[in-house]
């Protein structure tokens, strides 16, 4: 299903098993202004509702991929409205909204178009893989705007490209190009058409069998608890992957040598 040109994040089905979030407002450098943040949340509830999504790109419209958060609504109200317990109150489910990519039951690549900023950036690390292209940059100057990181800058940073390189970052605010995101394990490839690079790796999951790929998604996840929680979690999930009609086309599938079709039963 493709929406329409005119909506903040278009939502769009390549190929079968294949979604496409694209942000949608490159006249603000696809800004997660309060429309946008609408319209992400709708799309979130769809593809996490659809049991055929095998694998979902985020993109952005245009020359950015997102220049990070919209905080103009600062300005906007009366001074009361701008307290700490307030602004807490809001900021908490618009961190949530965009770190989505982390809880959708299946994988989620992002392909960096260009320029991410700011809360940009935690987008990106919330997806499971980042390719960028060669005219991707990457940029945390939360310092620099007088405010402290938020939507989980300083845990998603870290957890990619390590301590050092997330105080480097985070302390100087520069741009680090798409080179360089490369070798500090920021993102995994740079390529010169990224979506299409992110389409064909797309397929490539989108092949694999859906059960066993959210339960690898979540078994990920359990990891950051350490190898005893890891193997607690493996202990339950194989057996729950070797009950299923997809093990058995894997394995014939294998013997007869060709490409299994997985059902996902």
């Amino acid at each position: 299903m493709a929406a329409d040109s005119s909506e903040a994040v278009v939502l769009s089905e390549p190929a079968p098993g294949i979604r496409v979030a694209t942000l949608n407002q490159p006249g603000v450098r696809n800004a997660m202004t309060e429309s946008m943040t609408q319209a992400w949340n709708q799309v979130m509830d769809e593809v996490a509702e659809d049991r055929e999504t095998r694998v979902l790109i985020v993109t952005g419209q245009g020359s950015s991929f997102c220049s990070g958060a919209d905080l103009s609504w600062l300005d906007q109200g009366s001074a009361e409205d701008v307290t700490i317990d307030r602004l807490r109150d809001r900021m908490l489910p618009f961190y949530r909204s965009w770190l989505r990519p982390r809880s959708l039951p299946f994988p989620v690549i992002a392909a960096v178009n260009g320029p991410t900023v700011g809360a940009g950036v935690c987008l990106a690390l919330a997806c499971d893989i980042r390719f960028a292209s060669r005219a991707a940059r990457f940029s945390t100057p939360f310092v620099f705007r007088g405010t402290h990181g938020g939507m989980g800058a300083t845990w998603l940073l870290p957890e990619a490209i390590g301590l050092t390189r997330a105080r480097d970052m985070l302390y100087t605010g520069r741009d680090v190009a798409a080179d360089q995101a490369l070798d500090w394990g920021l993102v995994t490839d740079i390529a010169d058409d990224v979506l299409a690079h992110s389409l064909q790796v797309a397929g490539q999951i989108a092949q694999a069998g859906p059960i066993a790929l959210r339960l690898t998604k979540t078994g990920i996840e359990q990891s950051a608890a350490g190898l005893e929680a890891s193997i607690q979690w493996e202990a339950l999930a194989q057996p729950v992957t070797m009950t299923t009609a997809d093990l058995h086309e894997g394995i014939a599938a294998f013997r007869e040598n060709r490409a299994p079709k997985f059902s996902g039963r």
